[in-house]
């Protein structure tokens, strides 16, 4: 078999143009999850006797399914739903001519957010509770210590698991074509339909997710180095 070599050059530059739409679902997700996935983090260091299970519950859920059904059942099944009832109760609105992309960022957000939490948890246990009782001893508040002290030496061990996470994210919102939403891989598998140069796609699919992958691990170990500096400084 032999690659059609210009077809893959043109159709990489092609895919490029999906990038922004990878990003953008990227970023909203996380935007969208740090804050709640800090809070289902908090709910249940602390035990917040309702909230913990229903956080536990959540998250059990969440990284108990795959993706793909996740995608389906909002993307599908949750709009013909919604489309029953706004019909039901005679609102002239069209649930299915919503953006697609919105769908994307809460599928995305959902799942961010389920496996952000274990990372945010598992990083504020690492900061001695000592710490916080000092602070509380100063006169610090809670959330004045959780902001001076507890959340910035937590962050340096989250590090490592946030970019893990980011690039997981990253390769996932691949799975956006399914939604109908045109990025690197829709692009890539539109172009192929035409010629059935299917394999010369999947290859410029697989070099462009390297390359951003690739990106992203080398600013993530810019910040975890800068941060290491600063730490050793601190502890100095």
């Amino acid at each position: 078999m032999e690659l059609d070599v210009n077809y893959m050059i043109d159709t990489f530059f092609l895919a490029l143009g999906g990038i922004s739409v990878t990003l953008q679902i990227t970023i909203v997700a996380l935007l969208v999850a740090t804050p709640v996935a800090f809070f289902m983090a908090i709910s249940k260091i602390y035990k917040v006797s309702i909230i913990k299970q229903i956080v536990s519950g959540y998250v059990s859920l969440i990284r108990g399914t795959p993706m793909i059904l996740q995608i389906l059942i909002i993307y599908s099944l949750v709009p013909s739903l919604i489309n029953m009832i706004v019909k039901g109760l005679g609102w002239d609105f069209n649930v299915f001519d919503v953006n697609p992309i919105i769908y994307a960022y809460i599928v995305f957000s959902i799942n961010t957010s389920a496996g952000l939490s274990e990372v945010f948890r598992s990083a504020l246990l690492t900061v001695n509770v000592g710490q916080l009782e000092a602070a509380h001893a100063i006169g610090m508040s809670t959330v004045q210590a959780y902001r001076r002290i507890v959340i910035p030496q937590a962050l340096v061990v989250a590090l490592p698991n946030i970019c893990n996470l980011t690039i997981n994210l990253i390769k996932g919102t691949s799975l956006v074509f399914m939604m109908t939403v045109k990025d690197i891989t829709a692009i890539a598998k539109i172009q192929a339909a035409f010629g059935y140069n299917y394999i010369e796609s999947y290859i410029d699919i697989f070099l462009i997710y390297i390359i951003i992958c690739s990106i992203t691990q080398l600013l993530f170990a810019l910040v975890e180095k800068h941060f290491g500096s600063y730490k050793s400084l601190k502890n100095a």
